[in-house]
């Protein structure tokens, strides 16, 4: 996204308004410290979501700012000019945008083929929409998810890129619309804010939790408040005199509403997450509601906000967050793939994340320094013409090299992006287990499963009424259980199948508990004696749905509920629920594969999430621990699990 906007100086605005202190040309005070936090918070929030649930937020602060400062620069220029040099503007825009973005996309991909292939997955749909502007829309018709995404998307956050770029686009046409037509600042800045509110009321109305957040947090349409509050204010503020920053309430209002305002975007970055309905139901507008009195108590004037965010270590990177933006997500990706022991301990993890920083921050700085810079001030044809020269001023042996490298890495580029993978492995793992994941393919039942000492009387085949507690809840064999279950169950079928042979598996990637209540319903009494639930883990616990789902299994069954495990903030979140839904349940167990995985190695895929071919086993073996408790709680007898080999 565009974070290296200059703000303009205002000083022709600021003579018709209030008495203020002149302010020098160049950048405004204070806004690039806004940028800080905003890349701060995101940061933050894509190391992990734990540290800072609303961290993505941030994006919308850099929304709010750039709608100000792009609005502001096409009202100072029709001011003066009484017209708008379009090509002029996006020529700008494509100085400050295109040289660390050339730069970014090739060497990222060259860097991932380098450590870890799936990170290349998808990538030459990533790469088109990265150089096109069209990432969100791209994303959105791929059906990717940014919250909750199982295979690594390498420049998944270039999607907001793309929303600012498509404004850059557009806006300055309607801008230059309404500076001719609208009578006044006032109506500009309306219908501005009637923009925004409309783009708000499509996100609430759009939203649905059963089909996840993509499409309202991609879409262009529905993502555009931020930008819009931002440009109404530009429209205000250039109003002449600005009568309404001078009036008694303003002055008795303003302190309070700027506190109010930062605590609420404070609040916002720590208390929202994307699991939470209300975040696309005015928790986004909120935050641009936020952010816009923030950027108003900044450029009104100096005082102790403006203090705050000049100072020189917020200055310095927030003249960097495009670069730390661009940046940031693909380091992460390329070191926690390069460094995979890391997430083994809580230090490593720690240290893991403080080098992706280091690494970010670096680049970026040479970016800014090296690129950025240097382009934005001699254009991009100053900038080849110095490039040339330096070259040839190496003199002919450098040059040739400098030329046979850029070969080299051409072909090499167009190499990998012949040749990349279509799919992860562990997407190839699930394709290959998925068929045995359904129902047709559950083998013949033998009568009693392995791993467990048979239980006098206790059934092999399913029962449609109450059996007698003896033989209701003895240890169930493999022949006695259903299984419905996500892309965690079917990562595990075989090992499942290991433990618990004859075991009706019905499984599919990304099943919700929407779905599970659906099948288990039609099902109905067809239902074994026997259930276990693993549902849920992309899109969270629907505990509605879960609730329902144990009330149509009905008293009578043993069911054994599977924990979520994985680094989603809401991770938590859920598996309380579900013990807390599961506690007032006397035939209901929980097989906690999450707190099974503390401290282990060695026990998931490179996504950090679905089960390896041991962590299948120690799957199936929790799964299976947790029938046993709940046969030990209602018969009073233990069971004897054998400890079988791993194959």
């Amino acid at each position: 996204m565009d974070m290296s906007v200059d703000s303009p100086s205002l000083g022709a605005a600021a003579s018709r308004s209030r008495p203020a202190p002149v302010r020098p040309a160049g950048r405004l005070p204070g806004l690039d410290g806004l940028r800080a936090v905003a890349i701060l918070a995101v940061l933050a929030f894509h190391l992990d979501p734990r540290w800072l649930p609303g961290g993505f937020l941030g994006v919308d602060v850099f929304f709010v700012i750039s709608g100000f400062l792009i609005t502001t620069l096409l009202v100072r220029e029709h001011d003066r000019a009484g017209r708008i040099d379009l090509l002029g503007f996006w020529t700008r825009r494509a100085r400050r945008l295109l040289p660390a973005l050339l730069v970014l996309v090739p060497s990222v991909i060259l860097l991932a083929r380098l450590v870890e292939a799936d990170l290349l997955v998808g990538i030459r749909r990533q790469a088109l929409g990265a150089l096109t502007f069209t990432s969100n829309w791209l994303e959105i018709a791929a059906g990717s998810d940014y919250f909750h995404s199982t295979a690594p998307q390498l420049l998944m956050n270039l999607w907001s890129l793309a929303v600012e770029e498509q404004f850059y686009l557009v806006w300055p046409l309607v801008a230059l619309v309404l500076l001719r037509v609208a009578p006044s600042s006032r109506a500009r800045a309306a219908v501005a804010v009637a923009l925004a509110l409309g783009s708000a009321v499509l996100m609430a109305t759009r939203y649905d939790p059963a089909l996840g957040a993509t499409r309202v947090y991609y879409g262009t349409d529905t993502h555009l408040m931020g930008l819009m509050l931002g440009a109404a204010l530009a429209f205000a503020w250039a109003a002449p005199h600005r009568a309404w920053t001078s009036t008694p309430g303003w002055e008795r209002a303003r302190r309070p509403l700027l506190a109010g305002s930062g605590l609420v975007l404070v609040a916002l970055f720590a208390l929202l997450d994307e699991s939470t309905p209300w975040t696309f139901r005015g928790g986004i507008l909120a935050a641009s509601l936020a952010t816009t009195l923030l950027v108003l108590g900044v450029v009104e004037r100096p005082g102790a906000l403006r203090s705050v965010l000049d100072r020189p270590v917020l200055r310095w990177v927030g003249e960097r967050s495009y670069g730390l933006y661009l940046w940031h997500w693909p380091v992460i990706l390329i070191v926690e793939a390069d460094l995979p022991w890391a997430a083994r301990s809580a230090d490593g993890y720690l240290w893991s994340r403080v080098w992706c920083v280091v690494v970010t921050v670096a680049i970026a700085d040479l970016s800014y320094r090296l690129l950025e810079t240097p382009v934005r001030e001699r254009g991009f044809r100053g900038s080849a013409r110095h490039l040339l020269h330096t070259i040839r001023y190496a003199g002919t042996r450098t040059a040739r090299a400098v030329w046979a490298g850029v070969v080299v890495l051409a072909v090499v580029l167009a190499t990998v992006l012949l040749t990349v993978p279509t799919r992860t492995s562990v997407e190839q793992l699930l394709d290959a287990n998925s068929a045995a994941a359904q129902p047709s393919s559950s083998p013949a039942v033998p009568a009693s499963s392995r791993g467990a000492s048979p239980t006098p009387g206790a059934s092999a085949s399913p029962s449609r009424k109450p059996a007698p507690v003896a033989q209701t809840w003895a240890m169930p064999t493999g022949a006695e259980i259903d299984g419905y279950g996500d892309s965690m169950m079917v990562g595990s079928v075989h090992a499942l199948r290991y433990y618990f042979p004859g075991i009706r598996l019905d499984a599919r990637s990304n099943r919700q508990w929407a779905e599970g209540l659906s099948v288990v319903t039609k099902r109905g009494d067809a239902n074994r004696r026997a259930v276990v639930l693993a549902l849920g883990t992309n899109a969270g616990t629907d505990l509605e749905r879960a609730r329902a789902t144990l009330d149509a299994l009905g008293p009578d069954r043993m069911v054994v509920v599977v924990t979520l495990h994985g680094r989603i903030n809401r991770i938590a979140g859920d598996n309380a629920a579900l013990r807390e839904l599961v506690a007032g349940r006397d035939n209901v167990a929980m097989a906690d594969w999450d707190a099974a995985l503390e401290g282990t190695t060695g026990q998931l895929q490179s996504d950090g999430m679905h089960p390896s071919l041991v962590g299948a086993h120690l799957y199936a073996k929790t799964i299976r621990q947790a029938f046993a408790d709940l046969s030990t709680r209602h018969t009073g007898q233990p069971v004897t699990l054998k400890e079988l080999p791993v194959p």
